[in-house]
């Protein structure tokens, strides 16, 4: 311990050590990383080299000098990583630099033959523990090979054995053969194709065997393949078998090359067409006709109609008959659908026996619905006799359990005398004459109009492009006057339709109908029952009042599910009274549970319910009084009763209406003559041209008397 106002002693601390040790760990870590791959972080490696140089510097200091202790500083560097030559060098650097300046080894004079030693000593663990991880590695990288060899062998000898059992046990037909063509190996599934023993195979050639006027193609193809033109050779060939029979095969050839990538052999492989060709013949007869008749179906037919206009006789043409079997549906309900199957089959066979006779094809198209093609001649019948003929055939019943059965057809008939027409307009025609026939009583048939079919798709096109019409603003509510008969006041509104369609505007009773037809209806009655709702609610704001709304419903919107629904949503938004809204409803359809529901829940509403298309019939007053409407509207046709038989009954019957409590609307009036007789009659309300125009919102208002 220094005396007061003594200098310092010199000699480094044990602190100061540590710190000079650690810097040399740290330096010599720098370089090492540096020089190898080691697959530590930064701080173990310091840490690790800081083991190390405390363990040089004790053996260095201890007595006496500890060689092995040295030696295993080498080893342990070594251990650390991927450490050779230059980890080595780095570290010879580091220490010969580093371990004369350490504070425990000073002097250095004192120092230099142990430091030497040590660096020696070190080097030579270095070389050892290095020499025998490289001799390690070497001993894994033998075995590594041994087993790589081992395996490549035990794969080869598998593989080969999966080879042979492929080529054993497969239905095709498999070779193996030279460049030359000579046959080197064959299966059993080739000899059965050709019918030859593998011994009567061994010397032959694969093109021995295959059909002389097509063996050429097969060696070109195969040249082609050894000179690079191609990769593989696949054809539809011909075989020879033993009894000189012809085996058609589909053939493919692929080359195997050597290890020098030299064309080596080729590996053909062959599969009998045989059953194959009738497969295909039997999926392409599938394809065109029917599984449950053995009929031709719709793709077939229509095949065959396309090439029979072509060839037609140009005087009698061909006839064309799409049938719909009437009542199938209620068999197939009623009995099943094996019950429907058999009928099916039944008609089939009718009408192929019917028309045996004639150049003719018989159809199933779906479901229950054929197809007739008759090439017509001079001694073909003509459409009545075939169509009468038809339902004639189809009226003998089928007994199944003892019922017998029996159907009608509905037909569709149109006769091609052009061989220019075209096949699937002749087909549309049919399908359109047949939608006709239907629509009227079963068991009829209706031949093609094409004056009729042009007006059809005239109004179809209408009625499709009445939706675009709408959404462009194009259809406005317009509204028609209710007049009291007995002073000609206006006493309500009637909200119609009216599309402004250019150069051909469209009436509500027109709209009404091509809606109908296309379901459009229902968006497009909500949309009216709305506009004109919110009109009147505008009116009683502006004038105080406002007639009652009459909106009359189509058969469709009154059997309508949502009915109730769009009424209440429409009274909700708009704040239209309930009772201030007249609904009429087709009287036609009261019968129908739909309709009948919903006319009996808008009376409970409070909504005033009316009768449309009323026709002054006993059904009719009993269909009135049991549902309890407000009113009834005399139908557009009897607006003229006066000059006809029914004028006395009519004017018995409006009297008890009235009684009833049951106001009588004359729908359609046209004239002061109509008017005056339903007045003297008794009828309450008419509309109709004679008391104006449908008119737009301002202009209606106008007329209305406060």
């Amino acid at each position: 311990m220094s005396q007061p106002g003594s200098a310092p002693d010199p000699r480094p601390g044990a602190h100061d050590g540590a710190r000079a040790r650690e810097l040399l760990a740290r330096k010599w870590a720098y370089l090492l990383s540096g020089a190898e791959v080691i697959p530590l972080s930064s701080a173990d490696l310091d840490r690790e080299l800081g083991e190390q140089v405390d363990a040089l510097c004790e053996a260095i200091t201890r007595e006496p000098f500890d060689t092995a202790a040295v030696e295993r500083v080498g080893e342990h560097v070594v251990s650390l990583g991927y450490v050779g030559e230059e980890g080595l060098r780095c570290t010879v650097e580091a220490l010969g630099k580093g371990l004369p300046a350490l504070p425990e080894l000073q002097p250095p004079a004192a120092h230099a033959d142990r430091v030497a030693l040590a660096i020696g000593a070190l080097a030579t663990g270095f070389l050892v523990a290095n020499r025998r991880t490289v001799f390690e590695q070497q001993e894994r990288m033998q075995l590594s090979l041994l087993k790589a060899v081992r395996d490549a062998k035990w794969n080869l000898k598998e593989s080969q054995a999966r080879f042979d059992e492929v080529v054993t046990s497969s239905s095709s037909g498999i070779a193996i053969v030279a460049l030359d063509g000579r046959l080197v190996r064959v299966n059993g599934a080739i000899c059965d194709i050709l019918d030859l023993t593998p011994a009567e195979l061994a010397d032959k050639a694969l093109f021995d065997l295959v059909h002389p006027e097509t063996v050429d193609m097969l060696r070109d193809a195969m040249r082609a393949v050894v000179e690079g033109g191609q990769d593989r050779v696949r054809q539809s060939q011909r075989l020879l078998r033993r009894n000189g029979d012809v085996a058609r095969i589909s053939l493919t050839a692929s080359l195997l090359r050597d290890a020098g990538g030299a064309p080596g052999h080729f590996v053909v492989v062959v599969e009998d067409g045989t059953e194959l060709v009738l497969l295909q013949s039997e999926l392409n007869r599938q394809a065109l006709h029917d599984v449950l008749t053995g009929l031709p179906n719709r793709q077939f037919f229509s095949s065959h109609l396309e090439s029979a206009v072509r060839r037609a006789d140009p005087v009698h043409g061909v006839t064309l008959l799409h049938l719909d079997l009437d009542a199938f549906g209620m068999v197939c309900d009623s009995f099943g659908w094996r019950t429907g199957e058999r009928l099916l089959v039944h008609v089939a066979q009718r009408l192929k026996s019917l028309l045996a006779l004639e150049k003719a094809m018989v159809a199933r198209f779906d479901g229950d619905e054929f197809g007739i093609l008759v090439e017509n001649t001079a001694t073909t019948p003509d459409i009545a006799s075939i169509t009468a003929a038809v339902n004639r055939e189809l009226a003998e019943p089928l007994y199944v359990d003892d019922i017998g059965l029996a159907v009608s057809a509905s037909i569709g008939v149109v006769r091609g005398t052009s061989r220019e027409q075209d096949h699937a307009e002749l087909l549309r025609a049919a399908d359109q004459a047949l939608r006709r026939a239907k629509a009227g009583r079963r068991g009829q048939w209706m031949l093609f109009d094409p004056e009729q079919d042009a007006a059809d798709r005239s109004a179809h096109a209408l009625a499709l492009g009445m939706p675009g019409a709408w959404e462009q603003g194009e259809v406005e509510v317009r509204y028609r006057p209710v007049v009291r008969l007995a002073d000609g006041a206006v006493a309500g509104a009637e909200a119609v339709l009216h599309w402004a369609r250019p150069g051909d505007p469209v009436p509500h009773e027109r709209c009404v109908e091509l809606a109908e037809g296309t379901g459009f209806i229902l968006p497009l009655g909500e949309w009216l029952l709305a506009a004109a709702a919110g009109q009147v609610r505008w009116w009683r704001q502006r004038a105080g009042s406002a007639p009652p709304l009459t909106i009359a419903l189509t058969a469709y919107q009154a059997s309508d599910a949502d009915l109730v629904s769009r009424v209440v949503r429409v009274l909700e938004h708009t704040g239209l009274p309930a009772d201030r809204l007249v609904v009429g409803v087709p009287v036609g359809v009261v019968a129908v549970p739909e309709a009948a529901d919903n006319l009996g829940v808008l009376a409970e509403m409070g909504v005033r319910t009316a009768l449309e298309d009323f026709a002054l019939g006993p059904d009719d007053l009993a269909a009135a009084r049991d549902f309890g409407v407000r009113a009834v509207r005399v139908a557009r046709r009897l607006v003229d009763l006066r000059t006809r038989a029914g004028a006395g009954y009519a004017t018995a019957l409006v009297p008890v209406l009235r009684d009833a409590g049951i106001a009588v609307v004359v729908d359609g009036v046209a004239t002061e003559e109509q008017a005056t007789w339903w007045r003297d009659v008794g009828a309450d309300l008419a509309t109709g041209p004679h008391f104006g125009p449908d008119d737009p919102a301002d202009a209606f208002r106008s007329r209305v008397t406060p």
